[in-house]
């Protein structure tokens, strides 16, 4: 704050912190990528448009233009920034694990909520838009290999598998598709009972096949 003379009278003339541009232009991409998410989550691809974008982002048409000039680019940075969120949230699950014989339940739960949540949710509309779109084809597939070879390292390690030992790659692969697969399930009703026996059962076979 400063303060300056006016008549011989002291005021208080508050000073404000300019931001620097690079910081509100982070900021800026940000918020739209977050609002491109949210809206693949409940519009899916095909309701989710430029304009709707920077209305929810609370950003002019321009300044979203000059981030992302087309609805490809714009959803292309948002399967980079999905990924980001999806490992982000993975980790930050695996950093609560019991230990013990709980750890496997404990583990496939995780895996489980993950698959079934909204971010697996708007990846699925990538998947069905990109079957018809080479670019975004081009990029969803990618993306999904990275996120895939990180998931399954993540696994491999909280669940302590030796996959030197045979059959154990496979079996770790197969837990990621049951996971992945009753999250697609779940798109269409809440699918969390049948969930949870299925697991339950497939903790058994992993503690047998994992000894």
């Amino acid at each position: 704050m400063t303060v300056c003379l006016f008549g011989g009278s002291i005021a208080a003339v508050p000073t404000t912190t300019r931001v620097p541009q690079e910081e509100r232009s982070r900021a800026m991409r940000q918020r739209l990528l977050d609002a491109t998410v949210g809206l693949l989550i409940e519009k899916g691809y095909a309701g989710t448009s430029t304009t709707l974008v920077s209305q929810r982002a609370g950003v002019s048409r321009g300044a979203q233009l000059h981030h992302f000039p087309t609805k490809v680019q714009l959803v292309l940075a948002a399967v980079e920034h999905l990924r980001e969120q999806r490992t982000a949230v993975l980790a930050e699950a695996i950093e609560d694990l019991p230990r013990g014989k709980k750890r496997i339940r404990a583990v496939l739960t995780i895996l489980g909520d993950h698959f079934a949540g909204p971010v697996f949710a708007a990846a699925l509309e990538l998947w069905v838009a990109a079957r018809t779109d080479d670019a975004l084809h081009e990029a969803v597939a990618a993306y999904e290999q990275r996120l895939g070879r990180e998931t399954h390292r993540l696994t491999v390690e909280v669940l302590g598998a030796d996959e030197s030992e045979p059959g154990v790659r496979e079996l770790v692969q197969a837990t990621l598709d049951l996971c992945r697969g009753l999250g697609l399930a779940n798109t269409l009703a809440d699918d969390g009972f049948r969930r949870r026996k299925i697991l339950d059962r497939w903790a058994v076979v992993l503690e047998e096949g994992l000894r």
